[in-house]
């Protein structure tokens, strides 16, 4: 039932800002099953049927949409496909195993009377960051206490991620005929700042995600080969770890970086849980290794605990002939109800 659920996510094209019909779909296998379902936008969420004030609650959340898909797929994406033990698909890795999974796992554990409260939630435009996804929902939730986040972790749970920042600079100069010896090479002006970017440290390193990580990626200038630039646009992918913020960051960038900046947002801060959390803790018992994760998911968006963890691999994500092994997705509701079950927080 639930495996099939998966293999009709993967049929249907849910893009981000384009997820109503998978989220259709959901709304409605959920209501078949006497659910409840609560929707806003493209966003689906349950409550445990037995809600009780009194109880902690336990988010378990993962994302509905996907991006689109790269070139260099040999299978049709939209079509899922069993092979060697595989299940092949657009989002099958990333991240319709952990959605599934955690839905499972929802029903499992609702089924009796549990420790915490549990809330499902199908978040949309999660690979966007859009405020339309979980940003606009959490609002409409009663006070979570702690998450627990489904991406492709290879069901080991990750208890920091990195923040993202996006900068756009500007490096002025001024046009100038390319054959006479005027203007200002905007370009030239701009290789020291690219430089700065490439060797700056900041000096706070975390045992789990490392060093600040700035990483120019995109750079624009000149507008015909005879004409001096007189800008030079650049774009630098900023990743944080768990001692700054997004904010912090800026602030020191733009008072050495040698040119204007401007960051596109500030939301998507780095994120941490505590060693000592219970969550953390049940992971630890059942012999599963905390580590850091380099890329950043709806975690930065929450204001309160969260632990990352689903099956699959996050190398597999955004790629050609994208895939889950059946068995991972088997074996990761069977996790999830081991790491969740009557969980004390």
């Amino acid at each position: 039932m639930f495996y099939d659920l998966l293999k009709q996510l993967i049929a249907i094209p849910s893009f981000s800002r384009e997820e109503k019909d998978a989220a259709d779909l959901l709304e409605s296998f959920l209501i078949k099953r006497n659910l409840c379902p609560q929707r806003k936008g493209n966003n689906i969420w349950l409550l445990s049927p037995h809600w009780d004030e009194r109880k902690p609650v336990l988010l378990l959340n993962s994302h509905i949409d996907t991006v689109k898909p790269v070139a260099g797929w040999t299978k049709d994406p939209f079509s899922p496909l069993e092979e060697d033990g595989k299940l092949y698909g657009l989002g099958s890795n990333d991240a319709g195993a952990s959605l599934v999974a955690l839905l499972q796992t929802f029903t499992i554990l609702t089924s009796k009377e549990q420790a915490n409260n549990f809330i499902f939630l199908a978040s949309c435009e999660e690979e966007i960051s859009g405020k339309g996804g979980l940003e606009s929902v959490l609002p409409e939730l009663p006070p979570v206490t702690v998450a627990v986040v489904g991406e492709p972790t290879g069901m080991q749970p990750a208890v920091a991620e990195r923040g993202l920042m996006v900068l756009d600079g500007i490096v002025r100069g001024k046009a100038g005929h390319a054959a006479r010896n005027e203007g200002e090479n905007a370009i030239y002006k701009a290789l020291p700042v690219i430089d700065w970017f490439r060797n700056w440290q900041f000096p706070l390193k975390s045992e789990l995600l490392g060093p600040v990580k700035t990483t120019v990626t995109m750079i624009q200038a000149g507008t015909q080969h005879n004409v001096i630039p007189d800008s030079c646009q650049f774009t630098v992918d900023v990743r944080s770890n768990e001692f700054y913020s997004n904010e912090q960051l800026f602030e020191e960038i733009a008072a050495r970086c040698g040119c204007e900046i401007k960051a596109r947002s500030f939301r998507l801060n780095s994120s941490r849980i505590a060693l000592d959390h219970p969550l953390v803790q049940r992971t630890e018992k059942l012999g599963l290794k905390p580590f850091g994760s380099p890329t950043s998911s709806d975690q930065a968006l929450m204001p309160f605990p969260s632990l990352k963890i689903g099956p699959g691999n996050s190398a597999r994500s955004h790629t050609a002939d994208e895939f889950i092994y059946i068995q991972e997705w088997m074996d990761a509701v069977d996790r999830y109800v081991l790491l969740l079950n009557d969980l004390v927080l």
